[in-house]
This record gives C-alpha cells, structure tokens and sequence, in this order.
C-alpha cells in the first residue's frame, strides 16, 4: 500500500521516461539469451557432436518457457510490483549461462534453456506492461522503445562474445556475459515501479482506435479478435524465429559466414556483420514501427512491415549467396520483423484497455511461443530439402499475415470496439471517435 501512494502518477513525465529508460536497459541484459544463441550452436555440436536440430530444441524450449508463462509472470507483477519479478528475472538469467557454461549434455542444455526462459519472461512481460501502463498517450512508442532493448541490446555484446567464443571458448563466453546481464537486471529491479494510477490516453485519432473499457483475461480469451490477433502474430513470428535461430547455420551452408564484407566503412566476416547490423536494424524498428502505428494506424504499420518482410526473404532466398545481399537483405528484414513486439502490445492495448494491459498482452505473447515449435521443423526442412523450402515458408507466412492485418483485423477490431462500447452504454459521440468511425 506503501508503494501505491508514494509512486509518482502517470502525470510525472520525468519519471515515466526514466521508467522507460530502466526497462530498455533491462531488456537489452536478455537479448542474448535469445539473438546471441545462433552463435553458440555450431561450437557446440562440434564439441558434443549432438547435431544441430538437437541443440536447436534447446532454443525452442527457451521461447516457449518465455512466453507461455508470461501471464503466470504477470499475475505476480501484478500482485508483488515490478521489482520482485524481475529481481527474480536477473537471477534466472544468469543461472541459466551458468548451467549452459557446463552442460555436458541435452538434458542439462534443455534445463538452462527453460531456467532461462523463465527469466526472460519474467523481465520482458514486466517491462513491455509497464511501458504500456506508464504511456497509454504513446502505446506504441513506449512498447516500441523497450522491446528495442530486447532487440538492439545484442547488437552491443555479439562482437564481444563471438571474439571470445573464438579465443576462450563457447563456455566462457556463457560465464562471463551471463553472470554481467544477470547482476545489471537485479540491480535496476530496485528502481521500477508501477504508476499510482492508470489514465486513459489523452490524444484520440479517427485511425487509431482506442477502448474505454478495461477487459478481463478471461473476458479477453472469449474475444475472436484476440485469437485473430494470436493467428497473426504467430504466423509473422514463425518466420523470424527460424531465420534468428538459423542464420548462422544458413551462412556457414551458403559458404559465406567468414567471407569479408567492408560496408559504410566497416570490414567484418559477414555472419558478425549481419548479426550486428541485424540488431541494430531490429532495435531502430521497433520504436520506429511503433512511432508510426501511432501515427497512421496498427493495421497500415502491419501491412507494410509484414510485405517488406515478404519480399526480403525472397531476395535472400534469390540472392542469398552474395555475402553484402546476405547482410543487407537479414539487416532489412529484421528491421521490419522487430515491430511485432510493439505493435501487438499496442493494439492489445489499444482493444482490450490499460487496466489488465500487462496480462492481456502477455497472453498474446504467448504467440511467440507457439510459434518457436517450428523452429527445430526448419532445421530438419533443410536438410531435406535445402533452406529455399523454409524460405517459401517464410514468405507465405508474412504475405498472408501482411492481408490479414489490412482486411480482416482493421474493420474487426473497429466493429468489436463499438460493439462492445454501444453494450456497455458509452456515449455515443465518444464510441464513434474512438473507434475512428467517420464524423
């Protein structure tokens, strides 16, 4: 009760940014857990020889564990505040290095891959909810902001860890960053907080439509938008997990992983270059997309990232084997793949309310999750039938996902909106600006 009265409100703009700030930080200590995997799976399977869909699993585990328990997260943050969560988030993610510093076999590696699921989730469910708590003016933005942490935060430590994995080994590299992430998530857990309490937005656009009504979890869950919502996100999420998990087993097959690429002035072996650039280009989007779902609308900003994601799996199906196309093409793609842990926080928000926001899009998140068990299917894809048939794959999914969001969820989600505003007695001239009908 303490907390709650002493916590400055939504107004304290200062304090909402330093907020933001702390988040973004936080999510940049887990990012490796994620982008950083890609480049331990080949040192591994030349150690233990256990093959590279085996230790594949390994990161499949990790996202399911991350995501599906993302709501169970959130009932305690809920409950106990931001700060114990993601304490616990620290420890975790340390933990989980730890064990993969010493596994010596598939069971200790799934281990710390669900240990370490379990940490991120923990952080990246607690961050991402209280971006959209402490910003509901800017859902977009706010989300966008702190899932760049997520994704750019690799960007900073890939170059460090792939030299050290080089010099000192793979199990080093395990120590050393993930004792470093885990210490710097539980130090900044101290200073989170939540919002005294929970404002509507202010600012109302005919194109971005907005609820006034706080929807339960389980009122959430009987909704046909949000199993729409689900359908999508996995269905854009399947193809960018394959690509993270895979993009350096799919540049050692195209024979160009060591292969110099000088670009804007640097010179690196093109699978580095592509994973940092790729980081960057992630980080940079998701509060960019985010900027701009704000700005023009959720759905727009979707069809356009997912049909650029469509036409840059293409090229690197195409072109692939051109090491600057590899790591422009990757670059591009994942700049463009990022903005669905901006924009479907923000749209969770923006239809189902403020109130349950960290729940609520947690459980959307989960979507990330299911969407990881296809992963280990692309390994065993390629080496049956060569990466080009994971890259059909890939350009279907977004394609169809990139339609989707134009013409089936835009006019749902605007009808579900009045629907359920008009039942529960909103004015009417407030319904139709909010649910950006014409006036």
């Amino acid at each position: 009760m303490t907390n709650v009265q002493t916590t400055p409100d939504i107004k304290d703009s200062n304090f909402r940014w330093l907020q933001l700030a702390m988040g973004v930080v936080c999510m940049a200590m887990i990012a490796n857990l994620q982008y950083g995997w890609t480049l331990f799976v080949d040192p591994i399977d030349a150690k233990y020889h256990w093959g590279r869909a085996a230790i594949q699993m390994a990161f499949t585990i990790f996202v399911v564990t991350e995501t599906w328990l993302v709501p169970v997260e959130a009932w305690f943050v809920d409950r106990f505040g931001p700060q114990v969560v993601v304490m616990f988030g620290g420890v975790m993610i340390a933990l989980s290095w730890i064990l993969n510093s010493y596994a010596d076999s598939l069971v200790w590696l799934y281990a710390a891959a669900m240990v370490g699921g379990i940490g991120a989730g923990s952080v990246y469910g607690t961050c991402v909810g209280n971006a959209l708590k402490w910003f509901p003016d800017r859902r977009g933005l706010a989300a966008g902001a702190t899932a760049a942490g997520f994704g750019a935060g690799a960007a900073i430590t890939v170059v460090p860890i792939a030299h050290m994995v080089a010099a000192s080994g793979y199990q080093t590299a395990f120590l050393d960053f993930g004792i470093g992430q885990g210490l710097i998530v539980f130090v900044l857990a101290f200073f989170l907080r939540k919002p005294s309490q929970v404002m509507p937005a202010s600012k109302k656009q005919l194109n971005l439509p907005q609820t006034r009504i706080d929807f339960t979890p389980s009122e959430v869950l009987r909704t046909p938008i949000f199993w729409v919502l689900y359908l999508v996100f996995v269905m854009v999420a399947a193809g960018g997990l394959m690509t993270a998990a895979q993009i350096g087993p799919i540049a050692h097959d195209f024979k160009i992983a060591d292969t110099s690429v000088s670009l804007l002035g640097f010179q690196m072996a093109a699978l580095t270059f592509a994973i940092s650039l790729d980081r960057i280009f992630d980080g940079f989007g998701r509060p960019f997309f985010g900027w701009v779902s704000d700005t023009i609308g959720r759905e727009y900003t979707m069809f356009i990232a997912f049909g650029t994601g469509a036409l840059m799996v293409l090229v690197l199906s195409i072109y692939g084997h051109n090491p600057i196309v590899f790591v422009l093409a990757t670059a591009i793609y994942f700049g463009v793949f990022g903005e669905i842990h901006s924009l479907f926080p923000a749209t969770s928000g923006d239809t189902f309310g403020v109130k349950y926001a960290t729940t609520n899009s947690g459980m959307l998140y989960t979507a990330k999750g299911t969407a990881s068990l296809l992963v280990p299917l692309a390994s065993i894809l390629a080496s049956h039938y060569g990466w080009q048939a994971v890259f059909v794959i890939a350009v279907a999914l977004n394609a169809t996902a990139a339609l989707l969001a134009l013409f089936i969820i835009r006019p749902m989600r605007r009808a579900f909106i009045l629907d359920s505003e008009a039942a529960r007695s909103v004015p009417a001239v407030g319904r139709a600006v909010e649910a950006g009908a014409e006036v």
